[in-house]
């Protein structure tokens, strides 16, 4: 299905509705970042220090601001999004695609003046689509990754997805360092970056691996482990929802090590797109500059996953 982006962007749902609606969708689990080549190396885990609630993500350096290329040609802009990735895209109640990507793709078209149009696709089918002229730009949360880089060419990063750990509320050992979490079982969700994060660099946890993200929440709840790894802002959603119950809280800071959960996420574009790539990085620096990107950050993510 196609949406259609002309000037205007749609009006959001308030945000307690917003918030009743992740609380559900989010019982799927977020897809889990693509793991990078590199996530078997060893080193030093370094958590950031616990943040402000309303911590934002900041990308763009105001001493750097980006040049326009001339995009006089072009006439219409493709995206291409997933069909099932909430609260980033998804489906919406009427079928048209909808998310925190796909109104952040409304605004980097109004910014740069140009229609677009957004077709959602099956995730694993975006950078053939892509490859195959189907599209001119996938906006689907595809993490940064050196296997990612070699088929697509990306935009600066526009936000990051950090592992956080989460406690029942009565858990009290709050500096989560690898020896101070000796014998804890630890769930995580089987095959993701998390998982190999916890086994090279939490040697001494006992590491319990679920097959959903939402079975590694349900045993955190049933006392079966004693902290949950995972993907701080679906987390963040689950702890403000309904399904958490109020039980559990995060511990400690953010993990950023890029070399596990990449270097951001940005805009794929066809490798050689030099001047719709730096569109974007414009279009985005733009929102970034004028507040727009922190408000529509803030009506998606009230709960900071940092």
């Amino acid at each position: 299905m196609q949406l259609l982006i002309m000037n205007g962007i749609r009006v959001l749902p308030s945000l307690a509705r917003l918030i009743r609606v992740f609380a559900v969708v989010l019982g799927l689990g977020m897809a889990a970042l693509p793991l990078p080549r590199a996530a078997a190396q060893s080193g030093a885990p370094a958590a950031a220090p616990a943040a402000n609630p309303l911590m934002m993500p900041g990308f763009w350096d105001p001493r750097r601001r980006p040049e326009r290329p001339d995009l006089s040609r072009v006439t219409l802009i493709r995206f291409l999004t997933e069909n099932d990735y909430p609260p980033f895209n998804y489906a919406g109640p009427d079928g048209n695609p909808a998310g925190f990507n796909v109104d952040l793709a409304r605004m980097i078209c109004e910014e740069l003046k140009i229609a677009c149009t957004i077709q959602m696709r099956r995730f694993d089918t975006l950078i053939d689509s892509l490859a195959d002229n189907r599209g001119d730009a996938v906006m689907a949360s595809i993490a940064v990754t050196p296997e990612s880089r070699r088929r697509v060419d990306f935009t600066d990063p526009y936000y990051r997805t950090p592992a956080r750990f989460v406690a029942k509320r009565d858990f009290q050992v709050d500096d989560l360092k690898p020896e101070m979490l000796e014998g804890r079982k630890v769930a995580v969700v089987e095959g993701t970056a998390h998982e190999a994060y916890l086994k090279s660099l939490f040697t001494e946890v006992d590491v319990k691996s679920y097959r959903t993200a939402e079975a590694a929440r349900d045993a955190l709840r049933a006392g079966e482990v004693d902290l949950l790894f995972g993907d701080g802002i679906s987390l963040a959603f689950w702890l403000n929802g309904t399904e958490s119950g109020n039980c559990c809280a995060f511990r400690g800071g953010p993990y950023l090590e890029s070399r596990y959960f990449g270097e951001g996420v940005g805009i794929a574009v066809k490798r050689g797109n030099d001047p719709l790539r730096q569109g974007f990085n414009w279009a985005l620096f733009r929102l970034w500059e004028k507040g727009r990107f922190s408000d529509l950050w803030l009506r998606y993510f009230p709960i900071s996953p940092f």
